[in-house]
């Protein structure tokens, strides 16, 4: 055995895995739990409210209501109040005192099954980008989750992704207890470009899509850099 295969057998004996669904022991995500989790079988609209039903066939990802979003699509495997146990696997994904990185691997699964029931490839000529996080946060959680899952769903489609690219050159607070009108002047200048992504789409990935801001700053920087098209992948959408 390698040296990764016997950590990993130790680090099971002394912090055994149960499943946050049912509690059987050995995974964090068992297969009966997953089953009921409904997965999309559509993408959406970005509109905040009522958005509409778009054709997994269809390469468009707005109606004329959010035309003027920087973003030009968004696939989202879940809704995040739809099921108890969504909200728990992300809580226990990155927040405190949880911190479970190797929720990763499943919830990436999640976002991948979303992609084959929608029986389409989006990721020809593409990268994924995770949402950064600023140093403070980065060395309070240990680990990025955003480029976690990204990691994941590279290693299950072979797209390449890209932690070069985007920074967070600002600590801000966070969204989730902000009013919608506080969250974008909240990120603004939060988000700077270091590379130039000319050729390629880019797919910026993050765990949960709530009002959109933060997907829309990075997608702004990236547009202003150079980027042609900047879709979003995220776990659940709230």
């Amino acid at each position: 055995m390698d040296k990764e295969t016997i950590k990993n057998y130790f680090l099971d004996i002394l912090f055994p895995r149960f499943c946050l669904g049912c509690g059987i022991e050995g995974v964090y995500l068992c297969e009966d739990c997953k089953a009921t989790l409904e997965v999309l079988e559509y993408r959406y609209c970005l509109c905040d409210e009522n958005n509409l039903r778009i054709s997994g066939q269809s390469n468009k990802g707005k109606c004329r209501n959010c035309n003027s979003k920087k973003l030009s699509g968004l696939y989202s495997s879940l809704s995040y109040k739809e099921k108890p146990l969504t909200k728990k696997l992300i809580h226990f994904f990155k927040y405190p005192p949880y911190y479970l990185k190797d929720l990763a691997k499943p919830l990436a699964s999640l976002v991948i099954d979303h992609i084959l029931l929608l029986g389409e490839n989006p990721f020809k000529n593409s990268v994924l980008i995770p949402i950064p996080l600023d140093k403070k946060k980065l060395k309070q959680r240990g680990y990025n989750q955003s480029e976690e899952l990204a990691k994941e769903i590279s290693k299950a489609t072979g797209v390449p992704f890209l932690t070069d690219v985007l920074i967070k050159i600002k600590s801000t607070s966070p969204q989730m207890e902000l009013p919608e009108e506080k969250r974008r002047e909240n990120l603004k200048d939060a988000f700077a470009c270091r590379k130039t992504i000319r050729d390629k789409k880019v797919f910026l990935v993050d765990d949960v899509y709530t009002t959109g801001s933060t997907m829309e700053e990075c997608a702004a920087k990236l547009l202003e850099s150079g980027t042609k098209e900047v879709w979003g992948i995220v776990i659940a959408r709230d």
